[in-house]
């Protein structure tokens, strides 16, 4: 490292609560890679709910925001920079990783199953439990670094790797196939819009629950059909009439996916922004033989199938808007509105 590359410009979040704990800063101090780590030089960073999640404390389950608010259910240590949708190139290495990793353009894996060194015994999340994005420099283990070959910008690329790899992970454990008639709820985000591309990658159709003035778009990117989300799913589409579906919402009108879902049918969640409790009758599950998978972790086969996927051409980037680093409060913004479709990317440092 040079003398002026000793500090770098990030964002720490100082603590759970608003966006004034969002703090731009210049003299971060630059990682330094471990044995088995590579520095990346950090291009362009997504915006995702797990951000705001961790930021306001979300997914603690307890009184305190601090007992149990990371992803993996554990105290968050700040400050913490947040970022887990990250593109960028290699710059240095560390002394077990061969030196022509030097200058690889890269998709950084955000479920992470080794960090310092060591494999963890429960996965980290990028951002959460260990520094992302937000920031010129990251350090992560090398094999979480995906080399990848693509014409696309690095805004572009930095759109795909928490939400697609969400996306297909839901299809993977849920093992949607050709054929299969597959519900997406809350389709106009980046996990339900990746999710549409994906499904119909694999031969399934797809019905997207959006707004209607989403629903043209969404249409184009490869949905069969759109209902809009105050309509009753049982009525528009019948009960036993799907055979995946693929959740982000929950909230109260829940126990209606299930109902639409055939005798065998699969659900898969990986969100719950309408809301984290809901009723089940447990009747349902049982007497239809239903699975419910729960997706946080990604499988193994996950991470390298979305790059196969990005390089061969078969989804496509949808960012919605982008903003420099020192904006993230209004891109955080923009993102909670959610008038937007696809993703909201930061731009972190010149290619």
């Amino acid at each position: 490292m040079s003398e002026r590359s000793k500090t770098m410009r990030g964002v720490w979040l100082t603590g759970h609560g608003n966006l004034d704990k969002l703090e731009l800063r210049g003299d971060i101090p630059v990682p330094r890679p471990g044995p088995r780590e590579v520095l990346v030089r950090v291009a362009a960073a997504g915006v995702n709910n797990t951000d705001i999640n961790t930021r306001t404390g979300w997914y603690s389950k307890g009184d305190g925001a601090s007992e149990d608010a990371s992803w993996a259910g554990t105290p968050l240590e700040f400050p913490r920079i947040q970022g887990a949708d990250v593109c960028g190139r290699i710059v240095a290495v560390g002394e077990e990783v061969g030196a022509d990793r030097i200058g690889d353009r890269v998709l950084i894996e955000p479920c992470l199953r080794e960090a310092n060194g060591q494999e963890l015994e429960r996965p980290w999340y990028l951002g959460s439990e260990c520094d992302g994005g937000f920031a010129e420099y990251l350090v992560v283990a090398s094999r979480h670094a995906h080399g990848i070959e693509s014409a696309l910008s690095d805004t572009e690329l930095a759109s795909f790797p928490c939400s697609y790899s969400t996306a297909e992970n839901l299809l993977t454990r849920s093992k949607t196939r050709s054929g299969d008639r597959v519900l997406v709820t809350g389709a106009s985000g980046g996990v339900g819009s990746a999710a549409i591309q994906l499904a119909k990658a694999r031969g399934a159709t797809v019905v997207a629950v959006t707004s209607p003035a989403k629903s043209e778009a969404l249409c184009r990117l490869g949905a069969e059909r759109t209902l809009a989300r105050e309509d009753s799913v049982v009525e528009k589409l019948g009960r036993d009439s799907i055979d995946v579906v693929v959740d982000l919402v929950a909230g109260p009108q829940w126990p209606a996916l299930l109902d639409v879902l055939r005798p065998g049918g699969r659900y898969a969640v990986a969100g719950a922004i309408g809301g984290p409790i809901v009723e089940l009758d447990v009747r349902t599950l049982y007497l239809k033989d239903l699975s419910l998978f729960g997706c946080t972790v990604l499988e193994p086969e996950v991470f390298p199938n979305l790059i196969g996927h990005i390089e061969s051409g078969r989804i496509s980037p949808l960012v919605a808007e982008t903003f420099p680093l020192n904006q993230i409060a209004d891109a955080q913004t923009a993102f909670i509105s959610k008038k937007h479709i696809g993703k909201i990317v930061l731009t972190i440092s010149e290619r």
